[in-house]
Order: structure tokens, then sequence, then C-alpha cells
């Protein structure tokens, strides 16, 4: 037996696990000796056991997986580790993120026109002026009470929203909407998000991201889209539902998409780089002090704290990866967390650098499903940071930050720092 093979492989799939904090040491296990390994999908949490998938851990080759739609296809059996039900798959299948090349290609050139950089900048000053109220609001909490603030319940939650929101067009009185969607879908696995599963007649759990559950969701896309019909303004929801080409489930995908992705990136990437600074003190005083540019920081942030942390594909054929036989039909799983954190590619990736250069991270993905928000993600960061370094002196966390219960999203979902 090889020393590689003797080596034990460790589980990274339990979600219950990330409550604790990313399993970056099993992580550098994996790469070192299981660069593709296979994990076992037991029954968790009520959720029924699955047949396993391979978990690619090291840069290259979840790059490659990326890159490679032809062998690693997002249509097969969708994009998440968990197998949707067959009779949802038809339905799920035109989501954007759930397409292969070439009818991938057809929706992101629709989605694209709506989703330019011009139309996304015009939203700067209104996210700078919301996020210095959102923390105006936080230090009025902290000077009233104990000091202390929860900024995921008050600033970086309602950042991201009212922006997504506003991006979409959403009127005021549906704001909460799309907070409650959001929840609902990312945090299926944590029972503080979702509540008791949903059970069907057989007493197996409901997959929140079933069409079925959905439903108030795609109606409310539907009359949002008759809405802008009638009344157009300069917003996303407009500019789709006057594009002839995207009708029907196309655009009610959309904007589940849209509302679930664009809301939940934010939310984890701003709540997650401010803990990161908030731990990393001389950091945190090195950018204030101007000698780290804000831009770096952001990638940075981004490369130590990914919002997503695996995406899932399936082997169209059989392949090879690292050594390893894949077979057709395969789940093949690639981990952003520790692609961003590989030695191969990274000097010294346990350390916190926010003047890391070049520094190619894989937070926003890679390939054709490249983030189409990444521009509006990274312009909204970059305004809260510097918000951030304008009104406190220091971040200091008054206790430990809670984490979502989810091997799909890096959620905090407490972050109480101390604002006197």
């Amino acid at each position: 037996m090889s020393v590689r093979e003797a080596r034990p492989v460790p589980d990274v799939f339990d979600p219950r696990r990330y409550a604790v904090g990313v399993p970056y040491d099993d992580y550098r296990l994996l790469r070192d000796h299981h660069p593709v390994a296979w994990q076992e999908e037991p029954e968790v949490l009520g959720w029924p056991a699955g047949p396993g998938f391979w978990a690619v851990t090291r840069h290259a080759d979840v790059v490659r997986v990326l890159k490679d739609a032809t062998t690693y296809s997002s249509h097969l059996g969708a994009t998440q580790i968990r197998d949707p039900d067959p009779e949802d798959l038809p339905f799920i299948r035109r989501m954007m993120l759930n397409q292969d090349p070439p009818w991938h290609g057809r929706l992101r050139r629709l989605v694209s026109r709506a989703f330019t950089p011009g139309r996304i900048d015009r939203f700067a000053a209104v996210a700078r002026a919301r996020a210095r109220s959102l923390l105006a609001g936080a230090l009025r909490q902290a000077r009233d009470g104990d000091g202390t603030a929860d900024l995921v319940a008050v600033v970086t939650d309602e950042y991201a929203l009212l922006n997504l929101a506003d991006l979409l067009g959403v009127p005021e009185s549906d704001r909460r909407l799309l907070l409650h969607w959001t929840q609902r879908v990312i945090g299926y696995q944590d029972p503080d998000e979702a509540g008791p599963p949903v059970l069907d007649a057989t007493g197996k759990p409901v997959n929140p991201r079933s069409p079925a559950m959905l439903g108030d969701m795609f109606a409310y896309a539907r009359q949002l889209a008759v809405h802008k019909r009638r009344c157009p303004a300069d917003d996303i929801m407009t500019a789709l539902a006057h594009d002839g080409e995207l009708v029907g489930a196309e655009l009610e995908m959309f904007f589940f998409l849209l509302t679930v992705a664009g809301n939940d990136t934010v939310r984890s990437a701003a709540s997650g780089g401010l803990l990161a600074l908030a731990e990393h003190p001389e950091a945190y005083a090195s950018l204030r002090q101007g000698k780290a540019e804000l831009a770096s920081a952001v990638e940075e942030l981004l490369r130590w704290h990914p919002p997503v942390l695996t995406f899932r594909r399936t082997a169209a054929r059989d392949t090879e990866l690292a050594g390893r036989r894949i077979r057709a039909g395969d789940k093949v799983v690639v981990f952003h967390a520790s692609a961003n954190r590989d030695e191969r590619v990274f000097a010294e990736p346990g350390r916190l650098d926010l003047g890391r250069s070049p520094n190619p991270h894989v937070s926003f993905g890679d390939g054709p499903h490249v983030c189409l928000g990444a521009h509006f993600a990274r312009l909204q960061l970059r305004l809260l940071h510097e918000e951030v370094l304008r009104v406190l002196p220091g971040l200091r966390l008054a206790a430990p930050a809670g984490r979502l219960v989810s091997n799909f999203i890096n959620g905090i979902k407490s972050l109480l720092l101390r604002l006197t």
C-alpha cells in the first residue's frame, strides 16, 4: 500500500462540520494525498443518503473541471451535491447555472444585455449612502445598548438585500420577500434558518429548491415582469421583461438565480470579510493607514472567505482526473475554499495578505459559468469596506461568529462586534 493510499480520507461532506469552521486542515490533507477523493454521502439532518461523489481540492484540478463543460456537465444532474428529484430536473435545467454550452451561452448573452457594467455603476452612489446609513445605525445601537452590534443583522444582510432589490427593481413593500426566499433556499441544511423540513406523503423531506416549494417566488417573478412591462424603469427586470427572447420558465429561473445567488454571495462575502479583518487587526490597521490598496484587499478577502464552498458537476463520459478513473454519471464536486488555499498556487496561503498579487482565487468560479454578477459584487464590497474604514477605528469581536450549517454556502449568521 502506498503512502498516499495509507492516509485516511477525511469527511468534508457533512454540513454540520462547517458550522464549526471550514475544515482547512482536512482540505490540505486531501490536496497533498487524495486530490480527487471519493466521499460518501450518508443521511444527514433527515436528508436521505446519496450515491457519493468525487471531491476535487487542488486549484489546477478545480479550474480544469470548471473550464471543461464537455466532460464535466452542469446540465446532467444540476450543480448541487444532493441529487434533485428526477421530476424536477427538466424545470431546474432551464436555469442558466444548470446548462452547458451552447445553450448556456445563449442565456448568458441575453442576460448580459441587461447586466451591464454601466447600469451597475449607476448604483454606486446609492450603495455608498446605504452602507453609511446602516453603519450609523449599528453605531447607534451599540451606543444605546451594551456597546455591541451584530453586523450581520443590522448591516450586511440589509446592505446586500436592498442593493439587489434596487438592481432588480423590486418595490420597497416586497423587499423582505427576497431575504425570506434566500434563507429558505440557502439555509435549508441549517435548522435555525430553515426550521423543520417539509415532508411529503411518504415522510421524505421535500427539497426547498424543488419548483413545487418555490411556487410563490416564481409567481412573484411573473407578476413583477408584468408590472415592469407596464411601468418600465432602469433596472434588470425591466430590461429582461422587455426582451422577447427570455420568457416563461427561463425568466422565472433567472429571477430565482439572481435573488438567491446575487443576494447571498454578497451577504456571505461581506460578513466573512469583516470577520477576517476583525480576526487580523494588523491587516485592518494597514488598510486604515493606506499601506494596502482596497482593490487588492477585496480580492484577498474573497480568497480568504469565498462565499461559495462547493459546486457540483456530473461526468458526461469516462475520464481521468489526478490519476483517478471517473465514470460517466459520477458526481464531481469542486471545493473552491480548498483551491483558494492551495500551496501550489498561493505563497503562504494561510496568511491574510491584503496586497497579494497575483491572486487567482476561484471564489467567483472559472470557465463558462464564471459569476456574471462579479462586477456588482466587487463594487458593493469595495464601497462597504470604504465606509467601514471611515467610521470604525478597529473591529473587535465580542463573541465567536455564528456560522451556517452548510457544505455549499460559507455563511456567517451572526457577527457581534464591540463598536464603542
